[in-house]
């Protein structure tokens, strides 16, 4: 007796069970809502550190410059310079996390499957359309 489950081609010889295709246009899809997220999710931080790390006054640089120049072996490091360095150090970890997820879509994609591509291309709209509404809440 044949099997219940229903085969379709990838275009290169190979067969796979339809729900296999199924699951794997969800998967990127997923990932490119993902992205999408991430990308606005990044932007939206970007911001709020810029909003939230004030910028030094003058009066505020001439008093760094002259602890710096004055003979203490170490000097204290300034709370807004520990601060950027944090928040650029988070944000350069999520720019990595979506360079990778960048690259897993590419990959995908260049699987030439027509249901991959259109699974991305749904998802990455699907993410800008979700996503993009809580970057304008700022």
């Amino acid at each position: 007796m044949a099997s219940p489950v229903a085969w379709a081609s990838l275009g290169h010889g190979g067969w796979v069970p339809r729900t296999s295709m199924a699951f794997s246009v969800l998967v990127v899809l997923l990932l490119a809502v993902l992205y999408e997220s991430i990308k606005v999710g990044k932007a939206k931080l970007l911001h709020q550190a810029l909003m939230s790390l004030s910028i030094p006054t003058s009066q505020q640089l001439i008093e760094e410059m002259d602890q710096d120049s004055s003979g203490s072996d170490s000097p204290p490091v300034s709370k807004t310079r520990l601060r950027w360095f944090l928040c650029h150090f988070g944000q350069s970890l999520i720019h990595v996390v979506q360079v990778v997820i960048g690259y897993f879509i590419m990959l995908a994609v260049m699987s030439y499957n027509t249901w991959i591509f259109l699974g991305v291309v749904l998802g990455s709209a699907v993410g800008y359309y979700l996503a993009y509404p809580l970057f304008s809440m700022v």
